[in-house]
C-alpha cells in the first residue's frame, strides 16, 4: 500500500506540491486570524470546588474578580501616614484618576473603614497598595494594564505592578518570549546538526523546512480549534514544541532513505515507492502511536490538557501529511540534486559504522550481566518519583525577575492578611430556605467545629455579629421579620445568605497548597452533622486538592488505554506479541527515569540557581503531559529501529546478527534524530516559565535515556535473551505486512525477497482469479480476487487450493482456519516448489524439474503448477 502511495505521489509530485501549497495558505489564514487563548485555568469539571463556586457566583451574586490589578507604593524612609507620601502617591494616580475604564480604585487614603485603610499599608508603615479594577475582561484588559502601568511613575516612590490581571499578562508575555527563544534556538543549531547527519546543504534544509511548515498548520490548527473550544494559552508552546521535533525527525528518516535508495542505483520512481514502504510506514505508525500518547490528555476534561492534547494530535497529524506527501513529491522533483551542496571533506553516510554492531555484538555476549546494571540504574533513578508533590502552579512559575512576581511576593510577605487562605463553606439546602431554626442550630454549630479545626485562625458568617449573641439570639433574629434587621446585618447577609446557601468562610496562615490547608479541607469535607443539606467546601486550596484527586482518578483510565492501543498498533506493524510488551516496558523505563529527573530537579531543587527557577510541587498537568509525549515519541525510535532489524533478520536469518546489523544501519540516523529532538526540547528547557521548562527538560532527559542506554545496552541485551520469541506470531498466524519477510525453504534461509507477488488461483478456468495468495517473500495470504466474484466462486476457489497443498504433502501440520493452514502448509513444503512461468498458453503454468531459480527475478517458486490453473502476478 505504501509503495502504491509513493508511485502515486511521483506520479502526481506537481499536483501534490501544489496541494501542499493550498495547505500551507490555509494554514497561514488561520494563524493570520489569531484566536483567544485561556489563560488556562486548573478547573471547570463538576468536582466540589467549581460546584461551590457556582453557588456563590448564583446565590450571592459574587463573581469571582478577574479584571484587577495592584499597585505597590514604598519608600524607605517616608510612612504611609507623612503628607509628603500621600501626596507622591495621588500625583502618581493622577493621570488614571478618572479613567472610564477603571470601576473602582481604592487605596488607604480612601478606603470605606479603618479595616480596610490598615490593610492596605505594610507591616512596617512604608508600603501603601492600591487596587484598581477595571470594566474589561481578557486580553482587553492586559492591554488596558499596560496602558495605565506605563502612565503611573514617581520620583519619589517606587512602584511596582502585581494582581490577576498583571499575573495573567506577565505569564502570556513570558510564554511569548520562551516561544520566541526557543525556535530562535533551535532552528540554527537543527541546521547544523542536519548539516553534519547529511553532509549536504540541500538534504538538511528539507527536514527544517518541514519542521517551519508543520508549526505553521500546528499552530493555524490550534487557532482553528479555538473556534470550537477553549484552548490554553501553553498550547501554542506545546504545539511548537512538539511539530518541531516529530515533523523534522520524520522528514530525516524519508530523505536518508530515498538517498539511500538512489545510492543503490534505484530511479526516482523506486525510490519514492521504497521509501514510503519502509520509512513512510515506520512514521505512519509512529505518528499514530504519538497522537495515540496525546489523547491521553483528552481523558482529563474540564481542564486545559484535554485542548492542549487535540493541538498536539492535529499538529502531529500535520506532520504526517507533509512528510508523506509534500516531501516525498519534492524529492521526486529533486531527485540525486537532493545529494548537492556537499560540504567538503565529509562522506554524508548516513548508517552507522562498525561502533553500533561492535557495542551490539559485545552486549549480546552478555545479556545479563548488561541488563541487570542498566535496568537497575534505570529503576534508581526513577526512584524520587515516589516522592513526588503536586500542587496547582501559581505566580511561582514565574522567574523572580517579573515584575509582577516581584509585586506578589512583597504582598503576601509585607501586608497583613495577604498571606492567609481562605476557605469558603457553602451549606446548601436546595429543598428551601437556609433560615429555620433546626438548620441555624446546624450551621452555627458547623462554624464553632471549623472554628477548632487544628490551624483555623478565624472564622466568619452571619453567626460572628458580636461575641456576646449566642444560638437562641441569632436564632430568633433571622427566623423574625427580615424589615427589622439593622442595616450593617442586612449587608452582610446579601454576601453571605442566598435562596438556598449560607455562606461561612474560614481563613488560616497556612500556605494554599500546604499539608496543613488540605488537611483543613479535608477535615470540613469529613464533616457530615448538617442533617437536611450538604457542605460543599471552595477556595484556592480546594481546587488544588479536587484537581489533584480527579487527575489521580483519570490515570489508570488514560494510561490503561493509550497503552492498550499501542501495543495494537505496534502488533499491526511487526506481527509479534512480545515486540510491542518490550517496547511498552522500555517506554515505562524511560518515562520512570524523566518523572525521577522531573522530581529531583524542580521539587527537590536542584540546580534551580543554574537553569533559573523556584523550586516547587510539580503541577499536576506536568506529569500528565509528559507522559503523554514520551510515549508516543519512544515509538519513533523503536518503531525504526524494529523495521530494521526485521529487514536484517531477513538478509541473515540469524537473531543476533539482525540486532547487530540493525542496530548498525541504524545508529548514525538514530543518533542525529536523537540530537535533533534533544537540541529542540532543551530549547524549550530555556523557557522563564516553570511548567514549559520542565516539560522541555523532562523530554530532552527522557530522549537522551531512550536514544543511548536504552537504544544500546537494554534493546540488544533483551533481543538476544528473547531470541526468536522475538517474532513469535499470535495464535491463528497473522502475517504483518512488513517488507523484506523470509520464508524458509528446507533447513535454510532464501533471498531477500522485497517485491510482492501474487499467485491467482482459479476455482475453475471460467473464474480466473477468484482468490488470491499474496508471498511476501516468507509468508503465504490469500485475499480476495480482483473485481468483483460469487461468494460460492472464492469458497470454490480456497477448497480447490487446500485440495492442491495436501496433495503436496501429505500428513503435513494443519493450522487454524483456511487461511492459516495454507501459509503453514505451503510454508513448510516450500522446498517441493517448481519455479514459475508466466502466461502460459493453458492459462497456467506448467512446470519443469524442481530448480532454485526461474522466471522474472526475484519471483517466489511455485508448486501448484501440477495441480490447478493459476499465474504469477507481479503486484509491486
Amino acid at each position: 500500500m505504501f509503495a502504491g502511495w509513493g508511485r502515486f505521489v511521483y506520479r502526481n509530485r506537481w499536483a501534490t506540491l501544489i496541494g501542499s501549497g493550498v495547505l500551507l495558505a490555509t494554514s497561514v489564514v488561520l494563524l493570520m486570524m489569531g484566536g483567544t487563548l485561556t489563560s488556562g485555568g486548573p478547573l471547570t469539571s463538576n468536582l466540589q470546588s467549581a460546584r461551590a463556586g457556582n453557588l456563590i457566583t448564583s446565590e450571592l451574586g459574587v463573581a469571582k474578580v478577574t479584571s484587577n490589578f495592584d499597585l505597590i507604593f514604598r519608600s524607605d524612609s517616608l510612612t504611609v501616614t507623612d503628607p509628603q507620601y500621600q501626596a507622591a502617591v495621588a500625583d502618581a494616580l493622577a493621570p488614571i484618576q478618572g479613567d472610564p475604564r477603571i470601576s473602582k480604585l481604592v487605596s488607604p487614603y480612601n478606603a470605606p473603614n479603618t479595616t480596610v485603610a490598615q490593610a492596605f499599608t505594610s507591616k512596617d508603615g512604608h508600603e501603601a497598595l492600591v487596587s484598581v479594577e477595571l470594566t474589561s475582561s481578557g486580553q482587553q484588559a492586559w492591554k488596558d494594564y499596560d496602558d495605565m502601568r506605563g502612565k503611573v511613575h514617581s520620583s519619589t516612590l517606587a512602584v511596582t505592578g502585581t494582581g490577576f490581571v498583571a499575573i495573567n499578562q506577565a505569564f502570556n508575555k513570558t510564554l511569548e518570549s520562551d516561544l520566541q527563544r526557543a525556535e530562535t534556538v533551535t532552528l540554527p543549531v537543527t541546521l547544523i546538526l542536519l548539516v553534519l547527519i547529511f553532509a549536504t546543504i540541500v538534504a538538511a534544509g528539507l527536514p527544517l523546512g518541514v519542521g517551519i511548515l508543520t508549526i505553521v498548520g500546528g499552530i493555524g490548527g490550534t487557532f482553528f480549534l479555538n473556534r470550537f473550544t477553549d484552548v490554553s494559552q501553553y498550547a501554542l508552546n506545546i504545539v511548537t514544541l512538539i511539530g518541531l521535533g516529530v515533523s523534522i525527525d520524520y522528514s530525516l528518516f524519508i530523505v536518508n532513505r530515498f538517498r539511500d535508495e538512489l545510492a543503490r542505483g534505484q530511479n526516482r520512481e523506486d525510490a519514492v515507492a521504497t521509501t514510503m514502504a519502509t520509512a513512510g510506514r515506520a512514521i505512519t505508525f509512529s505518528g499514530l502511536t504519538v497522537a495515540v500518547g496525546l489523547s491521553a490528555m483528552l481523558f482529563f476534561q474540564g481542564t486545559f490538557m484535554a485542548s492542549m492534547g487535540a493541538a498536539g494530535a492535529i499538529v502531529v497529524a500535520v506532520a504526517v501529511l507533509y512528510a508523506l506527501t509534500f516531501l516525498p513529491a519534492l524529492l521526486a522533483v529533486l531527485g540525486p540534486r537532493v545529494n548537492r551542496w556537499r560540504l567538503p571533506f565529509m562522506r554524508g553516510r548516513t548508517s552507522g559504522g562498525g561502533f553500533w554492531s561492535a557495542l551490539a555484538t559485545w552486549v549480546m555476549k552478555r545479556p545479563i550481566v548488561v541488563l541487570v546494571p542498566t535496568v537497575a540504574f534505570l529503576v534508581i533513578a526513577a526512584t524520587p518519583f515516589l516522592q513526588l508533590r503536586l500542587a496547582n502552579g501559581n505566580v511561582d512559575m514565574l522567574p523572580t525577575h517579573i515584575e509582577a512576581r516581584q509585586g506578589y511576593d512583597r504582598l503576601v510577605a509585607d501586608f497583613q492578611g495577604q498571606d492567609q487562605t481562605t476557605f469558603n463553606i457553602v451549606v446548601n439546602y436546595p429543598d428551601g430556605s437556609p433560615l429555620t431554626a433546626s438548620r441555624i442550630a446546624d450551621q452555627y454549630a458547623l462554624e464553632r467545629r471549623i472554628a477548632s479545626i487544628p490551624g483555623v485562625l478565624h472564622t466568619s458568617s452571619i453567626y460572628d455579629l458580636d461575641p456576646n449573641l449566642g444560638l437562641s439570639e441569632y436564632t430568633q433574629l433571622y427566623t423574625g421579620d427580615p424589615n427589622n434587621l439593622p442595616q450593617p446585618v442586612r449587608q452582610l447577609m446579601s454576601s453571605t445568605v442566598g435562596k438556598h446557601v449560607v455562606l461561612i468562610q474560614a481563613s488560616t496562615n497556612a500556605e494554599i497548597s500546604s499539608n496543613t490547608a488540605r488537611d483543613i479541607v479535608k477535615a470540613i469535607r469529613a464533616d457530615r452533622a448538617v442533617t437536611d443539606g450538604s457542605v460543599l467546601v471552595g477556595g484556592a486550596t480546594a481546587i488544588d486538592v479536587d484537581v489533584i484527586q480527579f487527575i489521580y482518578d483519570q490515570v489508570p483510565l488514560a494510561v490503561g488505554t493509550v497503552v492498550l492501543v499501542t501495543y495494537v498498533l505496534l502488533f499491526l506493524l511487526t506481527g509479534s506479541v512480545v515486540l510491542p510488551l518490550k517496547a511498552v516496558v522500555l517506554n515505562f523505563l524511560s518515562i520512570g527515569a524523566s518523572f525521577g529527573a522531573l522530581v529531583f530537579i524542580f521539587q527537590q531543587g536542584h540546580f534551580a540557581n543554574l537553569l533559573g527557577f523556584t523550586p516547587q510541587s510539580l503541577d499536576p498537568s506536568i506529569p500528565v503531559i509528559l507522559f503523554s509525549i514520551v510515549f508516543g515519541l519512544s515509538m519513533d525510535y523503536e518503531v525504526l529501529l524494529v523495521s530494521r532489524m526485521h529487514e536484517e533478520y531477513v538478509r541473515l536469518g540469524d537473531n543476533t546478527a539482525a540486532v547487530a546489523s540493525g542496530l548498525e544501519k541504524t545508529g548514525r540516523l538514530i543518533t542525529g534524530a536523537a540530537a535533533v529532538m534533544f537540541t529542540v526540547f532543551m530549547a524549550f528547557g530555556l523557557a522563564e516559565v516553570v511548567i514549559i521548562k520542565a516539560i522541555g527538560i523532562g523530554l530532552a532527559i527522557a530522549v537522551a535515556i531512550d536514544a543511548t542506554i536504552v537504544r544500546s545496552l537494554v534493546v540488544p541485551a533483551v533481543m538476544r535473551l528473547l531470541g526468536e520469541a522475538n517474532r513469535k506470531p499470535p495464535p491463528g498466524g497473522y502475517a504483518a505486512d512488513l517488507p523484506g519477510e523470509r520464508g524458509r525453504e528446507g533447513g535454510g534461509w532464501s533471498p531477500v525477497v522485497r517485491r510482492r507477488w501474487t499467485l491467482l488461483l482459479c476455482a475453475d478456468p471460467q473464474v480466473t482469479g477468484a482468490v488470491r495468495l499474496v508471498w511476501d517473500g516468507s509468508r503465504l495470504a490469500f485475499r480476495p480476487g480482483r473485481g468483483l466474484h460469487p461468494p460460492d466462486s472464492v469458497r470454490a476457489g480456497l477448497r480447490t487450493a487446500i485440495s492442491a497443498v495436501r496433495r503436496l504433502g501429505p500428513g503435513l501440520s494443519r493450522g487454524r482456519g483456511w487461511p492459516a493452514s495454507v501459509v503453514r502448509v505451503v510454508g513448510a513444503v516450500a522446498r517441493n516448489w517448481i519455479p514459475a512461468r508466466r502466461n502460459s498458453p493453458d492459462g497456467g503454468l506448467t512446470g519443469a524439474a524442481p530448480l532454485r531459480q526461474a522466471g522474472p527475478p526475484g519471483a517466489p517458486p511455485s508448486g501448484f503448477a501440477r495441480h490447478l490453473p493459476m499465474e504469477w502476478e507481479d503486484s509491486q
